[in-house]
């Protein structure tokens, strides 16, 4: 009797949650929801440029009056999402990362006054350090994700893999993933503790988990990583592929929407998956200048207690959006001690600076920073690429803002042991990324990004480059040239050494490069000096502890005057087809591309 009556309890409790779960008067019958990515914020709080001390149209104070007008609309349910990269890029977030360590984060104050329900790391916030980022999972009142992103220990993700949304019954969940190349670009012990799985692998056995104890009306990817899966000679079958966005909504089923950061271009266009289903694919640029806002509205079927979804997308810029007057008033305080921080005097500088010119050949703004890395790391040979796209340092007072012009995100010192030939692939290689190859005087001096028809890809009216500035070395320590008229991988000779000593392929000299590059980003050691990936680190002879711009301002503060020069060690030939060729240029990448 006992055991009957145990078997109808348990047969009467199963029914009846099996009824509410599928009663339609449970569920919406009909829901708007609004789903807002920021990404790329990378330290974009306020709405001003603390290194170039002025004001901007762009920031979370904006975004934040953005999302409250959405929120009072009470048609609709506002999901306010971040997709990583927010912890380097600005004095605001490098103050709160080493400076002023005793209290709360910055970051964690101000995402959790603006109520984000959820969040995906990004390369940049684990390049921050164990002590930044594990103190900021901590102090998040909302959960920070990455699947793919796996403690050694336990085996499980380090962050946590998905989060579930419900509005008035509708189920949302939420998966992130982060770009698997970091251990190609930081150093070890920066992500020590972890390893990284390939995404679309992670995607898939995280959609299988998601879908069979959640069984979510909605899935939502939260992916730091790009949309261009053959970026730095990637192919759509590469293990591990650094911007995998678009594969995982290709070939994983079940996503509604995949949100992607990482490559700052803004996307918003439907694909299909292989399932034949149509997937969003949505982006926003970077630093608040806009927000990916996807409208997804659902109504509930009777025939099939399913939700019919209509999901589109749009970019919404922040740039003519009045700064939440609440956000600046809390936040100001810990405004005024960072512009205060920026404000500190370092020395003086000689002559003004233009990171321009670094684009057409030597130029004393590069050339200042291989001065400082050839005497800081005890090197022979310095690389280095202009680090910032349009900056200047103006003649007079330096402060600790200009070293956020010259060095914008926070690299390690490494030096080096190259031989000769991998120094001569190197440049080989750097010089492959930069520049077009001429056949007259009359065409490109710089390798521009083109579409399919060839014609130049512009944004706001500017050129762009086909390879990320960031990745356009240069070389002090040895004079050198390269000829453009030669085809790629043919164009250096290096003829000696800086001091006119013969340069010897066959010898190892000491070599100074950013840890960037160091561990690999870029492919300059892996592809160029094909130099294995697992064998970099048995190259690095010595390495800062701090990041490098500490260091620069310790070296400005010791010389007090700092005078760059341009050392003119190496050129482009023809001089005169690069010289015609620049005043076109430099005119469509800075200025005007018609």
């Amino acid at each position: 009797m006992k055991n009957a009556y145990f078997f109808f309890s348990v047969f009467i409790l199963f029914a009846t949650q099996l009824l509410l779960s599928c009663s339609p008067d449970e569920r919406a019958q009909q829901l708007q929801i609004k789903i807002i990515e920021t990404s790329d914020v990378h330290g974009a709080i306020m709405p001003y440029d603390l290194v170039e001390d002025k004001a901007t149209k762009s920031s979370l104070a904006q975004v934040h009056a953005f999302v409250e007008q959405e929120r009072a609309n009470k048609n609709q349910v506002v999901v306010l999402l971040d997709n990583g990269d927010i912890l380097q890029g600005d004095p605001m977030v490098y103050f709160f990362n080493y400076q002023r360590t005793d209290t709360l984060h910055l970051v964690a104050s101000v995402m959790n006054y603006m109520g984000y329900d959820a969040g995906t790391v990004g390369n940049h916030d684990i390049e921050a350090g164990h002590p930044v980022y594990d103190r900021l999972r901590d102090a998040f009142d909302f959960p920070w994700l990455a699947a793919n992103a796996i403690d050694t220990k336990s085996k499980k993700p380090y962050f946590k893999p998905y989060t579930m949304l419900e509005y008035q019954g509708v189920k949302v969940a939420v998966l992130g993933l982060i770009t698997p190349a970091i251990p190609k670009w930081l150093p070890p012990d920066i992500w020590s503790g972890m390893e990284f799985q390939d995404m679309i692998e992670s995607a898939k056995y995280w959609v299988e988990v998601i879908k069979k104890t959640e069984n979510p009306d909605l899935l939502i990817g939260l992916f730091h990583a790009g949309v261009d899966y053959t970026y730095a000679q990637q192919q759509a079958e590469t293990p591990m592929n650094e911007n995998a966005s678009r594969l995982v909504a290709e070939q994983v089923p079940g996503f509604d929407v995949v949100f992607v950061g990482h490559d700052h271009e803004g996307w918003n266009e439907q694909i299909d998956n292989w399932a034949g289903h149509k997937v969003l694919l949505l982006g926003t640029t970077s630093r608040a200048r806009d927000v990916a806002m996807a409208s997804v509205d659902l109504q509930l079927s009777k025939a099939t207690n399913h939700y019919q979804k209509t999901i589109t997308g749009e970019i919404v810029e922040m740039a003519d959006i009045v700064p939440d007057s609440a956000f600046i008033q809390k936040f100001s305080p810990a405004f005024r001690q960072v512009q205060k921080y920026v404000a500190e005097p370092l020395g003086t500088i000689s002559q003004t600076i233009s990171s321009r010119e670094s684009f057409f050949g030597d130029a004393a703004f590069t050339d200042l920073i291989h001065q400082a890395q050839l005497e800081q790391g005890e090197a022979e040979i310095s690389f280095t690429a202009p680090l910032t796209m349009d900056r200047q340092l103006e003649a007079g007072p330096i402060y600790v803002r200009d070293l956020f012009k010259l060095y914008r995100f926070e690299n390690l010192l490494y030096t080096m042991k190259l031989g000769g030939q991998e120094i001569k692939d190197y440049l080989e290689y750097s010089a492959g990324l930069w520049f077009a190859t001429m056949t007259s005087p009359n065409d490109h001096l710089l390798l521009f990004a083109t579409d399919s028809t060839g014609a130049i890809i512009t944004r706001n009216g500017k050129a762009r480059l086909k390879n990320p500035f960031y990745n356009l070395d240069d070389a002090e320590g040895i004079i050198y040239t390269i000829d453009v008229r030669r085809p790629v991988g043919t164009r250096i000779d290096i003829i000696s050494l800086a001091d006119g000593a013969p340069f010897d392929l066959n010898k190892t000299y000491r070599v100074a490069v950013n840890s960037y590059r160091g561990n690999g980003g870029g492919g300059h050691l892996t592809a160029g000096a094909r130099i294995p990936q697992e064998l970099l680190q048995d190259r690095i002879l010595q390495s800062t502890e701090k990041d490098f711009r500490f260091y620069l301002m310790q070296w400005i503060r010791e010389n007090e005057f700092v005078e760059p020069r341009v050392t003119n060690n190496w050129k482009i030939v023809p001089e005169s087809w690069a010289e015609n060729a620049k005043k076109t240029d430099q005119k469509m990448l800075f200025e005007d591309a018609k």
